[in-house]
């Protein structure tokens, strides 16, 4: 499993704007054999921060999504703070 978390910082006044244009982007990659989540959102205490988070069946999907992702906006975000993490297993949290 692959996990692709972090978050980015944009111009406050933009924020919501480049969340809303990566909606087509979310959807397809949410349809996309492979996925098992796929989230690009607005935090809930920081008016810069947009919280990206990506989960992956294997490193075979992700990449094959990679060759057909498109979308948002193509801005430079102030800082990027993304990792991708890889592993064997998922467990129940609670």
């Amino acid at each position: 499993m692959i996990i692709i978390a972090g978050y980015t910082r944009v111009d406050p006044g933009k924020r919501d704007s480049a969340v809303e244009a990566f909606k087509g982007m979310v959807e397809r990659a949410r349809a996309f054999d492979g996925c098992l989540d796929f989230s690009i959102s607005t935090d809930a205490v920081d008016p810069e921060r947009v919280n990206l988070f990506e989960c992956w069946r294997d490193e075979a999907r992700l990449n094959a999504w990679r060759k057909v992702a498109r979308g948002g906006p193509r801005g430079k975000p102030r800082e990027v703070a993304v990792s991708l993490y890889r592993t064997d297993k998922a467990e129940k949290p609670f």
